[in-house]
């Protein structure tokens, strides 16, 4: 029986172009670093955050991703985190939340969440946690869904692993005091979202890959008007 829901953010309860944001995101972080460093320590700098961010894709049991990227960060660039992050402080707090553009809520996002909730389900939002808590906060406000009391919502602060492994979707169950069988993942990404299913969540895809193996397949609107069947059968028949 299905006993709490996990939902991707970014392109799933969020609408937005993800590689345009990114875009824009690494172009205001090279901003920050630009503001106390030289041409050359910048490009260190941003070489650094970005290799990083891909350590903390790789494996790393029992450590944080926050801890993997300020170990990866400083060992790079040379910099102790510690004593820039004020000003990475002020981006997420004044700069980030300008990037939105045009990003907002997805078709039927929020009558999915709060049909969730209302069957008395824990919900998290289980998005890639690379970024910090404040740049999900920021996010979830970009979808309106701000206002909402998850459950649970991953960020680098702590989680020990990220998506696709096995791990990252463990930790998230075991944040909602389930078992991974008893969850379902929804989610638009084959790659990321998808394999919960090897730990034996079920899933329901909301992207287009028409290849894409999964339980269930539609619109979050579709997930809405399913759910409740998830909750009373095994099968949803």
């Amino acid at each position: 029986m299905l006993r709490a829901v996990l939902f991707d953010l970014d392109g799933t309860l969020l609408r937005i172009n993800l590689e345009r944001f990114l875009g824009r995101y690494f172009a205001a972080l090279r901003n920050v670093a630009a503001g106390h460093a030289d041409d050359k320590q910048t490009d260190a700098i941003m070489d650094a955050i970005q290799a990083a961010v891909r350590a903390m894709c790789e494996p790393h049991p029992d450590v944080t991703n926050e801890g993997v990227f300020a170990r990866e960060f400083e060992r790079l660039s040379g910099i102790v985190l510690a004593d820039v992050w004020p000003a990475y402080e002020r981006f997420y707090a004044e700069v980030f939340p300008s990037l939105a553009d045009g990003a907002g809520p997805a078709l039927g996002a929020r009558s999915a969440v709060e049909t969730a909730l209302g069957l008395g389900l824990p919900v998290a939002v289980a998005t890639n946690p690379i970024f910090p808590r404040a740049a999900v906060l920021h996010r979830l406000a970009w979808a309106e869904l701000d206002d909402v009391r998850f459950t649970a919502i991953t960020s680098y602060e702590d989680m020990v692993a990220c998506k696709p492994h096995g791990a990252y979707f463990r930790q998230v169950a075991e944040s909602l005091g389930v078992d991974p069988t008893e969850c379902i993942m929804v989610g638009d990404d084959r790659y990321l979202d998808m394999p919960a299913a090897d730990i034996g969540m079920r899933t329901f895809y909301v992207g287009t890959d028409e290849n894409t193996a999964t339980d269930y397949r539609g619109t979050l609107e579709d997930f809405a008007a399913l759910l409740p069947r998830l909750v009373v059968t095994p099968d949803g028949a």
